[in-house]
């Protein structure tokens, strides 16, 4: 075994100017015979396997500690800090669940083999680490450090410390700015003193002898979970399957710069599985899951077949960003970039449109807005043929009666992108999106499996329900009634009238505003700041409208917090506002941010005011807070539901919104840290004799928003 002190390393190493996995952690690691680490959650144990390196560790006689060091909330640490036993229960169940959820799922299910059957040989030793009711700032460290120690037979060492996230495909590729400290027992006695003042703090903490931590044995009931039915001698099978897999994913990838992004394994997956369904499907994959990296991977074997993709947004915001991230991942074949629509007219003139969509050689791309790209003059200007490679994102948009005009062009390759691509109240526009790109491309990646592979943080989830003023109960009432007689006559005529199925659509929309605009959110969201915000988080505050925003921002400022507002048509610097609320933290009220295509992955906390009509809303702003950021170890919910008056329980159409609304709260809250949160509106729902599943998915697409 060749030792340690032989590599040429760099004291840092940096994502983009450096690929990790190739520079450092696999060399060192398949020279190493022990690796001690600690890591956040148990299930971020399999990422720490450098697989690559894997067979010449085991080889080498090696053998890995690890101490897991779970993130529980603030609540939680005071409800268990009473007594060991407590939080050594709770400790369990959890980790229970991670390696039943580990085995069950399928992009993790052979790495979690791998880890059992390494813990099984003696291989790997794991522990568990509390954290102490009183807190010593050093034991921050097991999060955000992230140490790590490497040693040889000869007793060289390499410790590195710094951002990194390993990632099962491929160590820091997921999209983050990561870099790593890397100090060696070779190269000078400051680097020496370092090494030796790291590997004392480990090992403090791995004899439970840390002032700060708790350190205890794997629980006996969890490792037994874990080692049911796992066989010894197959791990150096699926190592290599493993290894294929993020071959694979090398090969389909996108970004080919050094350092650059891979494909998560659930990535690699639906790209080959779209590849085997001819090149046509959609991918129902959960906000933060990737979905635009995946369908960049599409792209760049599209160009390589000198195809010309044709990337349909709905939004000017999303037409921004996908031409920025065309020019900067395909930045070494220098594509031509033609954008369509948002004040991009250029594609009308001396018939451009049709030249640049014709079959070529040369790299090009077509991106537009859907409202452009269903006109007339649009779909008569474009190169039809097998040549096109339509990419649809957020294809759920592409149901309206409008944008069904884009199905009239006859194109190759056909990939939609959506977290939620079925239309709320709407099979029709549904049935039209599935039958033009060939449905759903199985399995879908869920929010959950989203958490469960790191690429979403968990999260608390808080929910505050707030009835309506008499004053805004009546307005209710009277459109509900307005509602019912429309719909009788409606039930009543023989022939279908579009005119009073739109009448009908308005007044739900109007009624449904009774909720946004609900007077007493602006009350409730001053409590919940003031009693939960702390100085350093970062908040977001969701509102429906301008008006409400006005309201919030006002109602903050005037009780001590300096909130500042987000949207698009403020006045100032809107990316200076937001570089300022990531460096410093504070409280930002927003209209529409945490829709289609806006990300802010510095929130901490959440307070959500605006009403959804559409599961599809619910599910985008609750998902977006949940993105994944440097030292961002849990997000933070508050939720707040308008509920009905009791005088209005009897009538169940004029419920039918909060009804779904409360609903989707429920399914959202299951998924949470502290699934008791959603107690009250269980309660609610059973009171109306209410299954929340037969109703979650009620609603209505609102186009024009």
């Amino acid at each position: 075994m060749s030792n340690l002190s032989e590599l040429s390393l760099l004291p840092a190493y940096h994502k983009g100017d450096n690929d990790i996995a190739a520079e450092f952690y696999l060399p060192v690691m398949g020279r190493s015979k022990y690796y001690d680490r600690a890591v956040g959650f148990f299930s971020s144990t399999i990422y720490i396997i450098a697989w690559n390196s894997l067979k010449n560790f085991v080889n080498n006689g090696g053998k890995m500690r690890i101490i897991c060091s779970p993130v529980i909330s603030k609540a939680d640490i005071e409800a268990v800090e009473e007594g060991y036993i407590e939080r050594l229960e709770r400790q369990t169940s959890e980790l229970l669940e991670e390696v039943k959820d580990l085995f069950q799922n399928p992009y993790l299910h052979k790495p979690a083999r791998v880890l059992a059957a390494l813990v099984a040989l003696g291989i790997i030793d794991i522990k568990i680490a509390f954290i102490k009711d009183k807190l010593d700032p050093r034991h921050k460290r097991i999060f955000h450090d992230k140490v790590g120690i490497f040693t040889d037979n000869e007793n060289n060492s390499v410790v590195f410390k710094g951002s990194m996230n390993e990632t099962y495909s491929g160590l820091a590729n997921d999209g983050n700015i990561e870099s790593v400290d890397v100090y060696v027992t070779w190269d000078g006695e400051r680097d020496r003193l370092r090494v030796e003042e790291e590997k004392k703090y480990f090992s403090s903490l791995w004899k439970d002898e840390y002032t700060s931590t708790e350190v205890i044995d794997f629980p006996d009931v969890v490792r037994q979970e874990l080692l049911k039915d796992i066989d010894t001698s197959e791990w150096p099978e699926l190592v290599d399957e493993i290894v294929t897999e993020l071959n694979m994913g090398n090969q389909l990838s996108a970004d080919i710069k050094p350092g650059g992004r891979k494909p998560r394994p659930h990535q690699t997956k639906a790209l080959l599985d779209w590849i085997d369904s001819g090149r046509r499907g959609i991918f129902e994959h959960a906000t933060g899951s990737g979905k635009t990296f995946t369908a960049l991977c599409a792209i760049r074997d599209s160009l390589q077949r000198e195809e010309t993709p044709l990337i349909l947004v709905p939004s000017e915001l999303l037409l921004k960003q996908w031409a920025e991230e065309v020019r900067t991942t395909f930045e070494d074949l220098e594509p031509q970039v033609l954008l369509c629509g948002g004040g991009n007219t250029r594609w009308k003139q001396n018939n451009l449109l049709s030249a640049w969509s014709k079959k070529s050689a040369k790299p090009r791309i077509i991106i537009a807005m859907l409202q452009t790209a269903s006109s007339e003059q649009f779909l008569a200007s474009i190169r039809q043929g097998e040549h096109l490679f339509i990419v649809a994102d957020e294809v759920h948009r592409m149901g309206s009666n409008q944008n069904r005009n884009i199905f009239k062009l006859n194109s190759g390759p056909r990939l939609g992108l959506s977290a939620t691509p079925r239309r709320a109240g709407d099979p029709e526009g549904t049935q039209a999106i599935f039958n033009y790109f060939n449905g759903v491309i199985p399995p879908p990646f869920t929010l959950q499996d989203a958490i469960k592979s790191r690429a979403l943080t968990r999260y608390m989830y808080f929910v505050h329900s707030i009835e309506l003023t008499d004053q805004e109960q009546e307005q209710w009432d009277l459109i509900t009634n307005r509602i019912k007689k429309a719909y009788a006559i409606n039930s009543s005529q023989q022939v279908q009238d579009n005119n009073l199925e739109n009448r009908l659509k308005n007044m739900l929309i109007e009624r449904a505003r009774v909720i946004k605009s609900a007077q007493r959110k602006v009350e409730i969201a001053v409590r919940i700041i003031s009693e939960n915000f702390q100085e350093g988080q970062r908040w977001i505050v969701y509102c429906d409208s301008q008006t409400q925003l006005n309201d919030v921002l006002t109602a903050l400022n005037l009780n001590g917090f300096n909130a500042m507002e987000y949207h698009s048509s403020m006045q100032g610097d809107k990316e200076q506002t937001l570089k300022f609320f990531e460096m410093n933290g504070g409280i930002v009220v927003s209209i529409r941010c945490l829709d289609e295509g806006v990300d802010i992955p510095a929130v901490s906390h959440a307070l959500i005011l605006a009403s959804s009509k559409n599961p599809r809303e619910f599910i985008q702003r609750r998902g977006r807070v949940l993105r994944r950021s440097s030292g961002k170890l849990l997000s933070f919910i508050h939720d707040v539901v308008v509920r009905p008056n009791i005088r209005s329980i009897q009538d169940n159409d004029s419920l039918n919104l909060i009804e779904s609304e409360i609903a989707r709260a429920i399914e959202f809250g299951e998924g949470a840290e502290n699934p008791s949160s959603i107690y009250e509106l269980r309660r609610i729902l059973l009171h109306l004799g209410l299954d929340y599943k037969s109703i979650s998915e009620k609603g209505f697409e609102d186009d024009e928003e």
